[in-house]
């Protein structure tokens, strides 16, 4: 299976960019209710894009879009760090062993800024999620709040 990854067009995909995005919410907390402002999060996305349009893409597979990636460079405690926002595959692509094209495809975007780190946060109760970063050897750096409880997760480059 050959993945391609496509800048997001935050006008155009507003309504994958929505639902994906909600799906990722009940996926790790058992309902979407954190997402927020729809508006809001599109105006965050077509910022960002902007920032990082090649850490921005929606996932296809024969021109056909199966999930979508956010990703930028960010300061954490007086470091500059890659930042994982989200990593999604819709249901039926999941578990087939995708999830470490995405994470090479993001490892390459994150050595172009010459970053030696990257970090996520995963909901706790989110297993499939926690097996792949586990395996491609992210470790867990601490547990925080938001509005849900998570765990901060960081692998070196």
């Amino acid at each position: 299976m050959v993945l391609n990854f496509r800048t997001m067009d935050p006008d155009k995909d507003r309504e994958w960019l929505i639902t994906c995005r909600k799906d990722a919410f009940v996926e790790s907390f058992g309902t979407d209710e954190g997402f927020g402002a729809e508006q809001t999060y599109i105006n965050r996305i077509s910022d960002m894009v902007k920032q990082f349009p090649k850490g921005h893409v929606i996932v296809e597979e024969n021109d056909v879009a199966i999930g979508q990636m956010e990703m930028q460079i960010r300061e954490f405690e007086g470091t500059e760090i890659g930042y994982v926002n989200l990593f999604y595959l819709i249901p039926a692509y999941r578990s087939k062993g995708l999830g470490k094209e995405l994470v090479s495809y993001a490892e390459g975007f994150f050595r172009g800024f010459h970053v030696s780190e990257y970090h996520l946060r995963v909901s706790p109760t989110n297993e499939r999620a926690l097996q792949l970063y586990r395996k491609i050897g992210m470790v867990k750096v601490r547990e925080e709040h938001d509005r849900y409880l998570v765990y901060r997760m960081r692998k070196l480059l």
